[in-house]
């Protein structure tokens, strides 16, 4: 349930979205995330690296950890369900 209210707040689920594929900084975040305020994404960051879904990546961005890895599956199935739902 810790988990489901964390990826339940506003903008976590689109940060690991965003970080599926890969790294990326603080400012490509907000560039991908265009609403987001610079303190709410610290604020989703900092929650999401203490429950290690994600990590500070080499070059000083962010990536997602192997458990975050292993949260896209789910994710990849809800996306294909809100598509085939929201095309009828």
């Amino acid at each position: 349930m810790r988990l489901l209210d964390l990826l339940g707040r506003r903008w976590a689920l689109r940060i690991v979205w965003e970080l599926r594929e890969e790294a990326a900084t603080f400012r490509m975040l907000r560039e991908r995330c265009e609403e987001i305020s610079p303190s709410v994404l610290n604020t989703r960051l900092a929650e999401l690296r203490e429950a290690g879904v994600i990590g500070m990546a080499d070059d000083g961005g962010y990536s997602l950890t192997p458990e975050g890895r292993a949260l896209l599956p789910a994710l990849k199935s809800l996306d294909a369900w809100a598509r085939a739902h929201l095309a009828g």
